[in-house]
């Protein structure tokens, strides 16, 4: 009788355990007929955007056009498996190209033959980097990059990309550099040299983007189109735009009269399976670079994942979406890409098109490939300027100020932190920009948590609460003190709470008792235990008792574990 439920609840534990290390198995398992129909529609609309998007990230990233669409086909359909977000878009994304462009750029010319190599290591290290932390757990690290470091390293790289992207759109020759200053110095100079054909085409192109995303659907909605038609006609503004350029420039053999730059022979047929060769003094060149865009892919996936995940009522696992992104670099490395991650844009248009499951990025996955192997041709006249502007309508989306100015009112070191990492990454590079962010956000957790809020606080009438002094009419007591501290109490803010706690007694000489209220403090470490005793011991000698109320549980058995609340005294501990 009792068999076959115990036997039922084991295979659904089982079945349980089983996905969540293999998500695709929670929808594929209980897929829904209904679901099929958004889900193709969303595949079809991400592989529209994704195309171009892909191949200017490419060119972004220094590497040749195919290679982006390399690396939008088998990282995608890992992540789909492994990733716990039912519609994040992952492939090529602007800020990890130019991440990419800047670590590899140190150590060889994009004209080397090693690059592409170099890019593939990059994306193998990514990969082993995000897989490793998923399994240890490590999922929590991404609370190293506050939102302001991440908001300054985004805009400034925005603006960098943006101008790095003026010598494609107005046909220039410059030297590489990802110096931002240097590199306007050289627009300014050689801003003679301009063709004015490409830079025609590359305006043409980037107020074409600009109208259909901000007008064209209104103007189609007036005119009285069925939603289902406007939302794939507005998201395909890249590839129409892309289409468009290029008959303009095969028909008119722009590229032989007027020297506009095009993409050229793009290699047919899907990529093969590469193993990437390397040393262990390359492995030790790529590794801070790889840390960097591991960190900062996943930082930009995760926020973008949990925010429309929220909107569905569905749960993201931070850590699977680890190892989701780390197989997906993986993916890239052995197919001929790059680095990758989950790209906003793209995200934000597969959940808009109406992707339920992460069958839409299996059918995005076959649509490019069936484009690498039918359809390269048709590229072959495309002006470098179109990929041009489509990054550049791309990243001006990214540039933040909204941000800034919401923490300049709020809270100024925020903004003082987002400010040095904006003019860091535009002044210094952009790795040692977000390390120099990074640094600076730390040192002002350290400084605003060494000043930790203290309160006198009074008891509220009869009752039991207790409020400060300062801003409630409350009870206080000619004998009793009693001191509420706002902080978990650690190395860098024992001295202030001692100088607070001996000023108070040396104000009010007829203190004989004195309670630190614990109900904000979450942790206590070896220093502050030292402080306290020491302060208990000089306080007993001054004739005050001195007491702790309200710590919270964990705190206490840590502190019983060690014998301090023995020595301490129970009666004074609570």
């Amino acid at each position: 009788m009792t068999t076959r439920p115990e036997r039922g609840s084991e295979l659904k534990s089982f079945g349980f355990q089983l996905s969540r290390y293999f998500p695709f198995l929670d929808w594929l398992l209980h897929y829904r007929s209904q679901d099929l129909s958004g889900d193709m529609t969303a595949g079809v609309i991400a592989a529209i955007l994704l195309v171009p998007q892909s191949m200017a990230y490419a060119l972004l990233a220094g590497l040749p056009a195919q290679v982006g669409l390399y690396a939008s086909i088998l990282p995608l359909i890992l992540y789909a498996l492994l990733g716990t977000s039912r519609v994040l878009s992952v492939g090529p994304v602007a800020i990890v190209s130019l991440l990419i462009a800047t670590g590899i750029g140190k150590l060889v010319p994009l004209t080397d033959p090693a690059y592409l190599m170099l890019a593939m290591v990059l994306a193998l290290l990514v990969g082993l980097l995000q897989m490793g932390m998923g399994l240890a757990r490590f999922g929590f690290v991404a609370n190293f990059l506050s939102h302001a470091v991440v908001s300054g390293f985004i805009s400034a790289s925005a603006l960098i990309i943006g101008l790095g992207q003026l010598k494609h759109l107005m046909g220039l020759k410059l030297p590489s550099t990802e110096s931002f200053v240097a590199l306007l110095g050289a627009i300014t100079h050689h801003l003679p040299e301009t063709n004015w054909v490409t830079f025609a085409i590359g305006l043409g192109s980037m107020g074409f983007l600009i109208y259909a995303q901000q007008f064209l659907g209104k103007v189609l909605k007036r005119y009285g189109l069925p939603a289902n038609w406007i939302v794939p006609i507005v998201r395909g503004g890249p590839l129409l735009v892309v289409i468009g350029c290029t008959l303009l420039v095969w028909g008119l053999r722009l590229d032989q009269i007027a020297q506009v730059k095009i993409i050229g022979a793009v290699p047919a047929g899907l990529p093969s399976l590469t193993l990437p060769g390397f040393d262990t003094k390359i492995l030790s060149d790529l590794l801070p670079t790889a840390l960097i865009i591991s960190l900062v892919g996943f930082v930009e996936s995760i926020a973008v994942a949990k925010s429309l995940a929220s909107k569905r009522r569905q749960k993201i696992d931070a850590n699977q979406e680890l190892i989701g992104l780390g197989a997906a670099n993986l993916g890239a490395a052995f197919t001929g890409g790059f680095p990758v991650t989950g790209g906003v844009s793209r995200s934000v248009v597969n959940f808009a098109a109406g992707a339920n499951t992460g069958l839409a990025s299996l059918i995005t996955a076959f649509l490019i490939a069936l484009t690498l192997i039918f359809l390269t041709p048709l590229f072959y006249f495309l002006p470098q300027t179109t990929l041009a502007a489509t990054i550049i309508v791309a990243v001006m989306g990214l540039l933040d100020v909204k941000t800034f100015q919401q923490m300049w009112h709020y809270d100024k070191a925020d903004a003082f932190s987002l400010l040095v990492t904006f003019l860091a990454v535009l002044g210094i590079g952009v790795e040692m920009g977000i390390i120099v962010g990074v640094m600076t956000s730390l040192l002002l957790y350290l400084w605003r948590t060494s000043r930790p809020h203290i309160a006198v606080v009074g008891r509220v009438g009869d009752t039991e609460q207790f409020r400060n002094v300062l801003r409630h009419s409350v009870k206080t007591y000619p004998h009793v003190m009693v001191v509420r501290v706002d902080e978990s109490l650690y190395f860098a803010n024992t001295k202030y709470l001692e100088d607070f706690l001996r000023q108070a007694i040396a104000d009010h000489p007829d203190i004989r008792h004195l309670l630190l209220i614990c109900s904000a403090i979450n942790f206590i470490d070896a220093s502050a235990l030292e402080t306290l005793e020491t302060l208990r011991d000089e306080l007993q000698t001054a004739g005050v008792n001195f007491y702790l109320a309200e710590v919270k549980g964990p705190v206490m058995d840590r502190l019983q574990k060690i014998g301090f609340v023995n020595r301490w005294g129970s009666d004074r501990i609570s």
